[in-house]
């Protein structure tokens, strides 16, 4: 054999091998998509498609990007759960949920923000995490759309602007919360104004170079401990540089025929099955006043067991269909019990009103497919940014989601959910909304799957929430109205005209009549869905 008969089979062998890893291989969609709670950020995750990403590097941009776009929801100092599933068929998740410090003590003052509530920031090693094991474009071109809106600004959304308003009286108190996020005169931005993040983007960059040390270790690092020690917070050196995204637990049930995957602890997964396996056990609603009652009895019951997931005897029963089957014949009998009683000291969590919280979810032309979930906690988190950064830190300790002890990854009921079928993907969702995230992934996977409307319906019709002594009903223009007349005797139900209140869902589904993604926005808020097409 002549050498250049040799050079000829090098090459080729070498061309075989680079067209093996090519991420271009094989696509089985002939869409790429995103559904996300800001226009900035889906356009963010397309730009990656665009340049050869897969829906983890469309996940990772859309994510950073809303870090910096919507900071009364999420941010780089919050924490974060995602759920996913490979081209391969392998589903995986991701627990980046902040950390109780090693020097924490239990201490029975309650307080709702400020330097206190402060725990260890999870997001970026979340998004690192997900990028090493999964990413095919470099870190610094994910978080260029991040770093571009930070540095060179953004107009701001009404949503997010009166967000921002609503906590300027709190934020006036920091002087890093002050300097980054309000006006010379302590007011909030308003709507269509520009806002601009130079030094967040400058720890954007920080990262974007160094990973994950970028963050936890260094400049960054000694400027957040030099802040915490200045203003009685307790994160340390140590704290920040010890914590690492773990790989998450996926808990499995079934409804309607189909498999369905969430997250155990710190996620509230188990619950989301529980949920879903006992209204799979009821006879099928045949009208609207059904349908509520069923969907609030099945989550009071689930809710009955939001404490007592980590008891590995309850965990079998929250998911057990056989279980479920006995507390739906429960239902059906008018004769629920109460399994468990919630305890005096409940979280401030699992009773607000509020849950700022957002909601991404992608999949790509090779079958890829993420879900994920990041938070700061109540609106704009801690209110706490130090000067110099730009970014608020979420609210972990306080009590705002319960008691805890050093070392802790503080649970909250964040779910990314995925359904399968034969192995196939057919449904990725998640929400923001606190105690309503569960309720809203739930009835809109009722919605679409026992109830068979499209996707974008199943996000568009009501959702309701059992509160207190009544059924709370969604009742607002972004929606359609619950075509339902109550017995007040029966079920007394309060109307609620508020948006936003019962979850804010991003959804996407693989459409039945085609090879290609569907995706849909919760019509409460202000994100889009993008798509890519081959």
């Amino acid at each position: 054999m002549n050498c250049r008969s040799i050079i000829i089979k090098i090459s080729c062998g070498i061309a075989l091998m680079l067209h093996a890893c090519s991420p271009t291989e094989n696509p089985r969609y002939s869409n790429n998509v995103v559904a996300a709670a800001h226009p900035l950020a889906s356009k963010a995750g397309t730009a990656m498609y665009a340049q050869g990403g897969n829906a983890f590097d469309a996940a990772i941009a859309a994510a950073f990007t809303l870090a910096v776009v919507e900071p009364s929801m999420s941010g780089i100092g919050g924490r974060l759960q995602a759920i996913y599933q490979t081209k391969k068929g392998v589903i995986g998740g991701v627990d980046a949920t902040t950390e109780v410090p090693q020097s924490y003590q239990h201490t029975e003052d309650k307080f709702p923000y400020g330097y206190r509530t402060i725990g260890i920031p999870g997001v970026v090693a979340g998004l690192i995490k997900l990028h090493e094991d999964h990413g095919s474009l470099p870190l610094a071109t994910l978080m260029t759309p991040a770093i571009t809106h930070a540095e060179k600004g953004f107009k701001i959304l009404p949503g997010e602007a009166l967000r921002q308003e609503k906590a300027a009286p709190i934020l006036a108190q920091f002087e890093g919360s002050r300097h980054h996020f309000l006006k010379a005169d302590s007011t909030a931005l308003n709507a269509g104004e520009l806002l601009i993040q130079r030094d967040l983007a400058k720890v954007l960059k920080e990262i974007a170079q160094k990973g994950a040390a970028g963050f936890y270790q260094g400049a960054v690092a000694e400027k957040i401990v030099a802040d915490m020690e200045a203003h009685g917070g307790i994160l340390s050196l140590e704290d920040l540089k010890k914590y690492t995204a773990r790989s998450s637990r996926v808990v499995e049930g079934q409804f309607q025929g189909h498999k369905i995957h969430s997250l155990y602890l710190p996620s509230y997964g188990a619950i989301t099955l529980q949920i879903l396996q006992i209204i799979d056990h009821l006879k099928p609603s045949e009208t609207e006043e059904e349908w509520a009652t069923q969907l609030g009895a099945a989550t009071e019951i689930a809710y009955e067991y939001r404490g007592h997931q980590e008891n590995q005897d309850s965990l079998s029963a929250i998911l057990s269909y056989e279980k479920a089957a006995q507390w739906a014949q429960q239902i059906q009998k008018e004769e629920e019990q109460r399994l468990a009683s919630i305890p005096h000291s409940t979280p401030i969590s699992w009773t607000s009103i509020d849950g700022h919280t957002t909601h991404l979810t992608t999949a790509d032309q090779w079958g890829n497919t993420v879900a994920l979930t990041q938070t700061v906690g109540p609106n704009m988190g801690s209110k706490v940014a130090t000067k110099g950064l730009g970014f608020l830190y979420a609210v972990t300790l306080g009590g705002y989601l319960g008691a805890y002890n050093p070392g802790d990854r503080v649970n909250s009921h964040i779910s990314p959910t995925l359904v399968t079928k034969d192995g196939v993907l057919q449904v990725a969702l998640g929400a923001a909304g606190g105690s309503r995230i569960v309720t809203a992934i739930t009835q809109v996977l009722s919605r679409y799957l026992a109830q068979k409307h499209p996707l974008e319906k199943a996000l568009l019709l009501p959702r309701v929430y059992p509160y207190e002594d009544s059924l709370w009903i969604e009742n607002h223009p972004e929606v359609a109205p619950l075509n339902a007349t109550f017995d007040p005797s029966q079920t007394p139900v309060k109307y609620i005209d508020e948006i936003a209140r019962f979850g804010r869902v991003h959804a996407i589904a693989k459409d039945p009549n085609a090879s290609q993604w569907i995706g849909a926005a919760d019509p409460d808020w202000e994100g889009t869905t993008e798509y890519k097409t081959n």
